[in-house]
């Protein structure tokens, strides 16, 4: 089927609740299979769309037999598993609402959720958080049970039991009423209400944006008329939090909705996960594109001669990527092209010897069947879009917010603008406000925030647009690229106002600087506080011979291989680090206006991270939690 077939003919588009979805899927496709994973063992299990209705099915009944009505609020916090769909899935074939809560979250801000809610039921991953939840069980009156997904032990607590449990209770259901299950996920209604996702609450308390089977539907097929088309036999790999509407819904929506597999990773598993399970799509956030990107540059460059054939077959990718490209800078790029298409002979020869020599071994890789991926909750640099393009890995930059569930703007196959989010998607309408703020709306906007009508009616203008918080600039051909939040300006003294992710952006590809947060609200000039690449820096010492407190280093596991997460002291006062920082630094002042350059700036011995509250799950920067955090050093800069 060729491209302009596979546009035509997208079967798969079809409007219906998520509970019609499941029943679709296990009377058509009953066979076909649904879910995999890595068991404990580092087994690769699987269930089939019959076996995966089967299970639904048990743990809908047994939240009936609990007493779950319809309407009531079932929350689930757990990591990325197959099972976090599961209890989704089993909470909405009973007529429930389920509510999304990240397990990073503390003790008290689960309390706070699950209050606001008014949560019956919910189920929590393992004994660690069934511990956090205990610690505020009592605190919450609505709260009549505990569903503990990664145990199977007796727990000494009438208020607990294991999921495994709470399936033989409903399996005795399904024996006693055979119909149970049908009635009750036959009356849910595609405009009832289905899921409750909070804000992170980088300011204030977190509110609950509400969607229903309708906003929820509408998004997926939003995404699906426009897409590259997802063929019967695609896997989608599944890693980012599922308690964020981007990956429940651009991820498994999609892949419930066109019926194709998903496998399960975790960020740091997915190097390993990649050749393991072959994905053919997957949903990713900026911060991790650059991760990964940094791994296969670092896989193929372990000596002097492989980083120069890696850096030459970059730059005759980049070359060629310019050959398809406009006088705008639009790129005509789509799943199975030929990149080279429009190169001259020398060229498009010299690209395939590199392909052989390096590009073949990135998409080994990510496994050898990547076809696409998709990057939103934060902007991708044009500079890291070019740079997988040039690889031939094809990456759709698109825009959206928990309240819009997700999609708003988004690139096209064949219109690919590198620095933007693409143009307004089907069914979908916006306008630029004086103040430069995005508003949108469309039936994929979320219904209400949960028990605040006053935050409600502030999100939405007097015409019923959704105000997304967002500044951007209008380009060509309707396209828009994200300047910044409203709230992430910088408004130096002078007046001159800054968007902060254009500074840091301009680190995307760097291999010296992990993360760059731009500072200077109310103050003369731009500041910086730096996180140095301590991976790139440990090498390059123990190459160089230069000693350090080793003692002082602090690890764990990203993306599957051990990271440094903190240093010493003097690691940071190394006289070669500071050199290199300054050299990153000078090179980005070269591409900003004059107001715009990095004045000062300081090198932070550790990295940002979620335990710390200064990372959000999808790996945004919560600028608030982290200008607090480092108050000294920001002190320091301009003192």
């Amino acid at each position: 089927m060729d491209y302009m077939e596979q546009n035509e003919y997208r079967w798969y588009l079809s409007q219906q609740t998520f509970p019609e979805l499941l029943n679709r899927n296990v009377t058509c496709f009953g066979a076909k299979k649904a879910q995999m994973w890595k068991n404990k063992n580092d087994e690769i299990e699987s269930l089939t769309y019959a076996q995966l209705g089967r299970v639904v099915k048990e743990i809908t009944c047994g939240l009936m037999e609990l007493g779950v009505e319809p309407g009531d609020r079932v929350a689930v916090m757990s990591n990325t598993r197959p099972e976090w769909v599961w209890c989704d899935y089993g909470t909405l074939c009973a007529a429930g609402i389920t509510v999304c809560i990240y397990p990073s979250l503390s003790s008290s801000e689960m309390a706070y959720i699950l209050n606001d809610s008014g949560s019956k039921i919910i189920f929590v991953e393992n004994q660690d958080l069934l511990d956090k939840c205990l610690e505020i069980a009592d605190s919450v009156p609505s709260l009549e049970k505990i569903v503990v997904i990664d145990s199977e032990n007796n727990v000494n607590n009438n208020k607990v039991i294991n999921l495994s449990t709470l399936r033989e209770i409903g399996d005795k259901l399904i024996m006693r009423d055979r119909f149970a299950f049908e009635h009750r996920w036959r009356s849910v209604k595609l405009t009832d209400r289905m899921t409750i996702v909070y804000t992170s609450g980088t300011t204030g308390n977190p509110k609950g944006a509400v969607h229903t089977h309708f906003s929820i539907n509408a998004a997926v097929l939003r995404d699906l008329t426009f897409a590259p088309f997802i063929d019967h036999d695609y896997v989608l790999l599944s890693f980012l939090p599922l308690s964020h509407t981007y990956e429940r819904e651009c991820g498994h929506a999609l892949a419930m909705q066109t019926a194709i597999t998903v496998a399960y990773s975790s960020p740091q598993n997915l190097v390993t996960d990649f050749g393991l399970f072959k994905p053919h799509v997957f949903m990713s956030v900026p911060r991790i594109y650059e991760r990964i990107f940094m791994a296969l540059r670092a896989a193929t460059s372990q000596s002097k001669l492989k980083k120069a054939i890696f850096n030459r077959a970059i730059d005759t990718g980049l070359k060629v990527v310019e050959t398809i490209s406009d006088e705008n800078g639009f790129v005509d790029v789509y799943p199975h092209m030929d990149i080279t298409r429009n190169a001259g002979f020398f060229l498009k020869l010299k690209y395939k010897l590199y392909y052989k020599l390096v590009f073949s071994k990135v998409r080994e890789t990510m496994g050898g069947r990547f076809v696409f991926a998709c990057s939103a909750a934060g902007s991708l640099s044009a500079d890291l879009c070019k740079l997988f393009l040039s690889m031939g890995l094809i990456i759709y930059e698109g825009y959206g917010s928990t309240e819009t569930c997700n999609t708003i703007n988004m690139n096209r196959a064949h219109r690919v603008l590198p620095g933007s989010v693409g143009p307004l998607c089907p069914g979908v309408e916006g306008y630029i406000a004086e103040d430069g703020e995005w508003c949108v709306r469309g039936n994929n906007i979320f219904l209400e925030y949960w028990n605040n009508p006053e935050a409600t009616e502030e999100a939405f203008t007097e015409d019923g647009y959704y105000k997304t918080g967002d500044i951007v600039e209008m380009l060509p051909e309707g396209f828009i690229k994200i300047v910044d939040r409203k709230k992430g300006l910088i408004v130096l003294d002078t007046g001159k106002n800054i968007a902060s992710s254009k500074v840091e952006q301009a680190f995307s590809t760097s291999s010296f600087v992990d993360l760059a947060i731009a500072i200077g609200d109310n103050q003369k000039f731009i500041g910086a506080l730096i996180v140095p690449n301590f991976e790139e820096f440990i090498a390059l010492l123990e190459q160089k011979g230069i000693t350090y407190d080793k003692s002082a280093l602090q690890f764990s596991v990203v993306n599957g291989v051990e990271t440094c997460t903190k240093v010493g002291d003097d690691f940071i006062k190394i006289p070669l680090l500071k050199e290199l920082i300054d050299k990153e630094i000078e090179s980005v002042n070269l591409e900003l206006e004059s107001y715009e350059k990095i004045k000062k700036y300081t090198i932070l011995n550790r990295r940002l991270t979620e335990e710390t509250g200064e990372m959000t799950p999808t790996l945004k920067v919560k600028r608030k939690v982290a200008l607090s955090n480092f108050a000294k050093e920001i002190k320091d800069i301009y003192d």
